[in-house]
Protein backbone atom coordinates (compact mmCIF):
# COMPACT_ATOMS: atom_id res chain seq x y z
CA UNK A 1 0.00 0.00 0.00
CA UNK A 2 2.62 2.55 0.45
CA UNK A 3 3.84 2.50 -2.87
CA UNK A 4 0.63 3.36 -4.07
CA UNK A 5 0.63 6.45 -1.61
CA UNK A 6 4.61 7.51 -2.35
CA UNK A 7 4.81 7.33 -5.91
CA UNK A 8 2.10 10.07 -6.30
CA UNK A 9 3.46 12.36 -3.73
CA UNK A 10 6.86 11.86 -5.30
CA UNK A 11 5.71 12.62 -8.82
CA UNK A 12 3.77 15.88 -7.37
CA UNK A 13 6.68 17.38 -5.79
CA UNK A 14 9.22 16.30 -8.59
CA UNK A 15 6.60 18.42 -11.03
CA UNK A 16 5.90 21.13 -9.12
CA UNK A 17 9.44 21.68 -8.02
CA UNK A 18 12.10 23.13 -10.01
CA UNK A 19 11.59 25.54 -12.99
CA UNK A 20 12.55 23.15 -15.86
CA UNK A 21 10.31 20.91 -14.63
CA UNK A 22 11.61 16.76 -13.57
CA UNK A 23 11.55 15.63 -17.08
CA UNK A 24 14.05 18.15 -18.48
CA UNK A 25 16.46 17.51 -15.29
CA UNK A 26 16.47 13.83 -15.16
CA UNK A 27 17.87 11.24 -13.51
CA UNK A 28 21.02 9.92 -13.07
CA UNK A 29 21.24 6.06 -13.51
CA UNK A 30 24.07 3.46 -13.93
CA UNK A 31 23.25 1.36 -17.02
CA UNK A 32 26.09 -1.49 -18.61
CA UNK A 33 28.89 0.33 -16.85
CA UNK A 34 27.80 3.68 -18.71
CA UNK A 35 26.18 6.70 -16.76
CA UNK A 36 23.27 8.22 -17.87
CA UNK A 37 20.97 11.42 -17.39
CA UNK A 38 17.56 9.64 -18.41
CA UNK A 39 15.42 12.71 -19.48
CA UNK A 40 13.51 14.64 -22.51
CA UNK A 41 15.90 15.83 -25.21
CA UNK A 42 15.11 18.13 -27.76
CA UNK A 43 17.25 19.61 -30.13
CA UNK A 44 17.33 23.64 -30.18
CA UNK A 45 16.60 23.59 -33.73
CA UNK A 46 13.14 22.64 -32.34
CA UNK A 47 12.02 24.46 -29.87
CA UNK A 48 10.93 27.21 -31.97
CA UNK A 49 8.79 24.90 -33.93
CA UNK A 50 4.78 26.39 -33.55
CA UNK A 51 2.55 23.87 -32.32
CA UNK A 52 -0.56 23.97 -34.70
CA UNK A 53 -2.08 21.53 -36.98
CA UNK A 54 0.41 22.77 -40.24
CA UNK A 55 3.43 21.51 -38.67
CA UNK A 56 1.91 18.58 -36.79
CA UNK A 57 -0.67 16.68 -39.05
CA UNK A 58 0.50 17.61 -42.44
CA UNK A 59 -0.09 14.09 -44.33
CA UNK A 60 2.71 11.72 -42.63
CA UNK A 61 2.13 14.43 -39.41
CA UNK A 62 5.79 16.31 -39.78
CA UNK A 63 5.49 19.10 -41.73
CA UNK A 64 8.31 19.19 -44.94
CA UNK A 65 9.59 22.60 -42.95
CA UNK A 66 10.47 20.81 -39.46
CA UNK A 67 13.87 20.02 -39.12
CA UNK A 68 15.11 16.34 -39.40
CA UNK A 69 16.26 16.84 -35.90
CA UNK A 70 13.29 17.19 -34.68
CA UNK A 71 11.10 14.14 -36.23
CA UNK A 72 11.05 10.42 -36.32
CA UNK A 73 9.19 8.17 -38.22
CA UNK A 74 7.63 4.70 -36.50
CA UNK A 75 6.20 1.63 -37.81
CA UNK A 76 2.31 1.51 -36.78
CA UNK A 77 0.86 -1.72 -38.61
CA UNK A 78 2.46 -3.87 -36.59
CA UNK A 79 0.60 -5.92 -33.23
CA UNK A 80 -2.27 -5.47 -31.48
CA UNK A 81 -3.40 -2.11 -29.27
CA UNK A 82 -2.92 -3.61 -25.69
CA UNK A 83 -5.71 -2.15 -22.80
CA UNK A 84 -4.98 0.41 -20.63
CA UNK A 85 -5.66 -1.79 -18.15
CA UNK A 86 -4.31 -5.33 -17.44
CA UNK A 87 -5.66 -6.04 -14.06
CA UNK A 88 -7.91 -4.23 -11.36
CA UNK A 89 -4.57 -3.82 -9.07
CA UNK A 90 -2.09 -3.33 -11.31
CA UNK A 91 -0.93 0.35 -12.39
CA UNK A 92 0.00 1.97 -16.21
CA UNK A 93 2.64 4.43 -16.24
CA UNK A 94 3.71 6.96 -18.63
CA UNK A 95 6.65 8.21 -18.62
CA UNK A 96 7.25 10.71 -16.17
CA UNK A 97 5.63 7.69 -13.87
CA UNK A 98 8.23 5.99 -14.71
CA UNK A 99 10.99 8.38 -14.44
CA UNK A 100 9.70 8.86 -10.66
CA UNK A 101 9.99 5.19 -10.33
CA UNK A 102 14.08 5.11 -11.79
CA UNK A 103 14.81 7.71 -9.62
CA UNK A 104 13.69 6.37 -6.13
CA UNK A 105 15.00 2.33 -7.95
CA UNK A 106 18.40 4.11 -7.47
CA UNK A 107 18.04 3.57 -3.31
CA UNK A 108 15.49 1.41 -3.68
CA UNK A 109 17.12 -2.17 -4.36
CA UNK A 110 13.94 -3.90 -3.96
CA UNK A 111 12.41 -2.22 -7.77
CA UNK A 112 13.17 -3.38 -10.79
CA UNK A 113 12.80 -2.19 -14.18
CA UNK A 114 12.36 -5.17 -16.59
CA UNK A 115 12.77 -5.11 -20.58
CA UNK A 116 10.85 -8.32 -21.24
CA UNK A 117 11.59 -8.13 -25.05
CA UNK A 118 14.50 -10.78 -26.30
CA UNK A 119 18.13 -10.36 -25.80
CA UNK A 120 18.43 -8.77 -29.29
CA UNK A 121 16.05 -6.19 -28.73
CA UNK A 122 17.33 -5.59 -25.70
CA UNK A 123 21.12 -5.14 -26.80
CA UNK A 124 19.99 -2.89 -29.45
CA UNK A 125 18.38 -0.35 -27.55
CA UNK A 126 16.73 0.03 -24.18
CA UNK A 127 15.83 2.17 -21.55
CA UNK A 128 19.21 3.01 -19.38
CA UNK A 129 19.05 1.18 -16.09
CA UNK A 130 16.56 -1.57 -17.22
CA UNK A 131 17.87 -5.26 -16.88
CA UNK A 132 16.12 -7.73 -19.31
CA UNK A 133 14.23 -10.56 -18.31
CA UNK A 134 12.56 -12.13 -22.12
CA UNK A 135 8.77 -13.11 -21.53
CA UNK A 136 9.18 -16.65 -22.94
CA UNK A 137 10.54 -17.38 -19.74
CA UNK A 138 7.80 -16.78 -17.66
CA UNK A 139 5.38 -17.29 -20.63
CA UNK A 140 7.33 -21.06 -21.60
CA UNK A 141 8.50 -21.63 -17.88
CA UNK A 142 8.72 -25.50 -18.82
CA UNK A 143 10.82 -24.97 -21.64
CA UNK A 144 13.16 -22.65 -19.61
CA UNK A 145 12.81 -23.99 -16.20
CA UNK A 146 16.69 -22.61 -15.19
CA UNK A 147 16.00 -19.00 -16.17
CA UNK A 148 12.51 -19.00 -14.64
CA UNK A 149 13.88 -20.08 -11.68
CA UNK A 150 17.08 -17.99 -11.38
CA UNK A 151 14.46 -15.16 -12.56
CA UNK A 152 12.19 -15.51 -9.74
CA UNK A 153 15.14 -15.48 -7.09
CA UNK A 154 16.37 -12.15 -8.56
CA UNK A 155 12.93 -10.44 -7.99
CA UNK A 156 13.24 -11.97 -4.57
CA UNK A 157 10.36 -14.87 -4.64
CA UNK A 158 11.46 -18.17 -2.98
CA UNK A 159 10.13 -21.70 -2.54
CA UNK A 160 9.13 -22.93 0.78
CA UNK A 161 9.61 -25.72 2.05
CA UNK A 162 6.05 -27.01 0.72
CA UNK A 163 7.56 -26.05 -3.13
CA UNK A 164 5.01 -23.20 -3.30
CA UNK A 165 6.49 -19.97 -4.29
CA UNK A 166 6.87 -17.19 -1.30
CA UNK A 167 6.46 -14.00 -2.60
CA UNK A 168 6.25 -12.23 0.94
CA UNK A 169 9.74 -10.71 -0.07
CA UNK A 170 8.86 -10.00 -3.55
CA UNK A 171 10.18 -6.91 -5.34
CA UNK A 172 8.38 -4.31 -7.32
CA UNK A 173 8.91 -4.74 -11.19
CA UNK A 174 7.91 -2.38 -14.11
CA UNK A 175 7.71 -3.70 -17.05
CA UNK A 176 7.50 -2.60 -20.53
CA UNK A 177 8.56 -4.04 -24.86
CA UNK A 178 8.31 -2.20 -28.27
CA UNK A 179 5.05 -0.38 -27.54
CA UNK A 180 1.34 0.03 -26.86
CA UNK A 181 0.65 -2.38 -29.66
CA UNK A 182 3.54 -5.23 -28.55
CA UNK A 183 1.98 -8.22 -26.42
CA UNK A 184 5.26 -9.00 -24.80
CA UNK A 185 5.07 -7.07 -21.33
CA UNK A 186 1.30 -8.30 -21.06
CA UNK A 187 2.32 -11.94 -21.76
CA UNK A 188 5.20 -11.78 -19.04
CA UNK A 189 2.86 -10.05 -16.46
CA UNK A 190 0.15 -12.62 -17.27
CA UNK A 191 2.39 -14.76 -16.34
CA UNK A 192 3.47 -13.44 -13.73
CA UNK A 193 -0.28 -13.05 -12.24
CA UNK A 194 -0.80 -16.87 -12.79
CA UNK A 195 2.00 -18.39 -10.73
CA UNK A 196 0.97 -15.77 -7.96
CA UNK A 197 2.94 -12.33 -7.88
CA UNK A 198 1.17 -9.73 -6.35
CA UNK A 199 -0.06 -7.87 -8.93
CA UNK A 200 0.00 -4.27 -6.46
CA UNK A 201 4.17 -4.96 -6.84
CA UNK A 202 3.96 -5.28 -10.90
CA UNK A 203 3.52 -2.00 -12.68
CA UNK A 204 3.57 -1.52 -16.50
CA UNK A 205 4.52 1.10 -18.99
CA UNK A 206 2.17 0.53 -21.74
CA UNK A 207 4.12 3.02 -24.23
CA UNK A 208 7.04 1.26 -24.28
CA UNK A 209 10.30 1.52 -26.49
CA UNK A 210 8.13 3.59 -29.03
CA UNK A 211 6.28 5.89 -26.52
CA UNK A 212 9.76 6.27 -25.04
CA UNK A 213 11.38 7.10 -28.17
CA UNK A 214 8.56 9.62 -29.45
CA UNK A 215 9.01 11.44 -26.73
CA UNK A 216 12.28 12.23 -26.89
CA UNK A 217 13.82 10.52 -23.63
CA UNK A 218 16.77 8.88 -23.35
CA UNK A 219 17.90 5.86 -24.60
CA UNK A 220 20.85 3.61 -24.68
CA UNK A 221 21.41 4.49 -28.36
CA UNK A 222 21.91 7.20 -29.60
Amino acid sequence: MQAFIFIPLLLSTLLLGGTKGFEYTGVKVKSKGKTYIVKRIIPKECKNIPINNEMLWTGNFANNKVPGACKSTYVHTKGKLQPMHLDEDLETYGELEVLVFMKEMQENKNMLLIDSRKKSWYTYRTIPGAINMPFVYFKERENYEFHFEYALKYMGVIKDKDGEYDFSHAKTLLLFCNGPWCSQSPTMIYALLEIGYPPEKLKWYRGGMQDWLGAGMTSTRK
